[in-house]
């Protein structure tokens, strides 16, 4: 796993306004990072480009700003680059005396991983010297191969910068290599300057130290932006059980520094959370399983992932498309994984009631009532075998707090849903499996958050493998891949 770096465009400078260019090599699923020098009488922070991420942004440098004198701001964004990438314009406000800004684009390759990750910390050094020293206040988390990108917003533009370094305890990184040590003679100056370079051994969390060697006296405000190769991902797999089911798994925690994770089942452009998978605490973990048995049929859905790590910052990753189909309607319990098929005949009349009084009040009449009720319906539904008339008799006899989930056999969203069970008739007939049933329901919300669908047990485990050398053959692996098996 080794991030390269591919270039840097040209410098793009302005008293406000900048749209800089991409270098050489801009191609699709590489990182852009756009590193943006400005000054302004109000420390005004950049704007965020179209289609960017802002990374990180800060001012220092002490003084009141003027000629080569006072604050200068360093501000990252990112890019995930999707190929035909617009040239991103970014700006300050107009008007401010001595405002400026510049701004060059970075490009980095990754050789594998799963996506990018990335942190930013800074510091400034406000006392004047050809020593330039900033401390970051910001700790970030360290491993051998993470790459940096160092940025230097100097106040005097006449001074040429070297000996760009970057110092974390117990971090050691590779050889720093000066990229950019550019002059902007725009407004009130700056000195532009950006190396780079990698994690050579070490790990932890640590706040790192900027250093530079400039030619002469200045002060200055200076970034790091750590960036990584993510390890993190999430995919759902169709487990061979009735009702169907989605095992939903997010791996590779540990590597991308993620404390919490929300999982959500998404149909279209609709998000609605997995059963027990919000703002799941997953610090110290690296896994996090879920199963969906609440899912719509017929129809293709996917899952994302919300990640927050370690510094707050938020991620999300997706899985591929996934569809659950069935032979009929489905009457289920998500919580015990029991369920049935049934065919829906009649139409649904949803009857929603409102308690409301009318009184007479000078020969007028005024009604005063709550809000209407959910709506209550009874499903006529059939079974077409002694089995699945027993099925759907197991699931309505300790049916979990009295809650069902209906859904169509393809799925009718007004229709589909969560019902309280009111009460229930029976009509088998004499001459063959048929059975009629009648189920007096009220919609409801789902069981409560805190109850996770049922998956495979330890007694799936037994009754597939008999002794512990049984699962050691099977799984030579790791516990996740027995967690993960389709014990159906």
């Amino acid at each position: 796993m080794t991030i390269s770096y591919i270039g840097v465009g040209a410098v793009s400078s302005h008293a406000d306004t900048i749209t800089p260019a991409y270098p050489a090599g801009a191609t699709v699923g590489r990182l852009a990072v756009l590193t943006v020098i400005s000054g302004h009488p109000n420390e005004s922070t950049p704007s965020t480009p179209s289609g960017w991420e802002a990374a990180g942004s800060v001012s220092g440098g002490g003084g009141v700003f003027g000629a080569s004198a006072g604050p200068r701001r360093i501000t990252y964004f990112v890019r995930v680059l999707t190929g035909g990438d617009a040239q991103p314009t970014t700006l300050i406000p107009t008007g401010g005396s001595g405002s400026l800004i510049a701004g060059r684009i970075a490009v980095l390759e990754r050789s594998a991983g799963t996506g990018w990750r990335w942190a930013t910390a800074f510091g400034e050094d406000t006392t004047s010297g050809t020593g330039f020293s900033a401390v970051s206040s910001t700790a970030l988390t360290w491993t051998a191969g993470d790459f940096v990108i160092l940025g230097y917003g100097i106040t005097t533009s006449g001074l040429g910068t070297s000996a760009e370094a970057i110092a974390a305890s117990g971090i050691t990184f590779g050889t720093i290599t000066e990229r950019v040590d550019d002059g902007v003679a725009v407004g009130n100056t700056t000195r532009f300057a950006l190396a780079t370079g990698a994690v050579s051994s070490g790990s932890g969390s640590q706040a790192p130290t900027l250093s530079a060697t400039l030619s002469g006296s200045s002060t200055g405000a200076a970034g790091v932006l750590r960036v990584r190769e993510a390890s993190s991902d999430v995919n759902a797999t169709a487990q061979s059980v009735f009702p169907p089911r989605n095992l939903v798994s997010v791996t590779g925690l540990l590597a991308d520094d993620i404390t919490s994770v929300t999982v959500y089942r998404q149909v279209g452009t609709t998000l609605t959370a997995v059963r027990a998978a919000s703002d799941v605490d997953t610090t110290g973990a690296d896994v996090l399983l879920r199963v969906d048995a609440e899912q719509p049929f017929g129809v293709s859905l996917n899952y994302a992932a919300t990640l927050t790590d370690v510094n707050g910052t938020q991620w999300t990753v997706y899985s591929g498309p996934i569809t659950s189909t069935v032979d009929g309607d489905v009457v289920s319990d998500a919580i015990r994984g029991i369920g049935a098929i049934v065919k829906i005949e009649a139409p649904l009349e949803w009857k929603r009631s409102r308690e409301a009084s009318v009184f007479n009040v000078g020969g007028r009449l005024l009604a005063v009532g709550r809000p209407r009720s959910a709506p209550s319906t009874t499903f006529t539904v059939r079974t077409e075998s002694e089995e699945e008339g027993d099925a759907l008799d197991t699931v309505l006899d300790d049916v979990t707090e009295g809650i069902l989930l209906i859904r169509k056999q393809v799925t009718i969203p007004r229709l589909d849903g969560h019902f309280a069970l009111l009460e229930d008739t029976e009509a088998p007939t004499w001459y063959d499996a048929y059975r009629w049933w009648s189920l007096d329901v009220v919609k409801v919300e789902a069981w409560p958050d805190s109850l996770e669908a049922a998956g495979f047990t330890l007694q799936d485990i037994a009754d597939n493998l008999s002794t512990l050398q049984d699962i050691a053959t099977a799984f030579p692996g790791t516990l996740l891949d027995i967690a993960l098996y389709d014990f159906g």
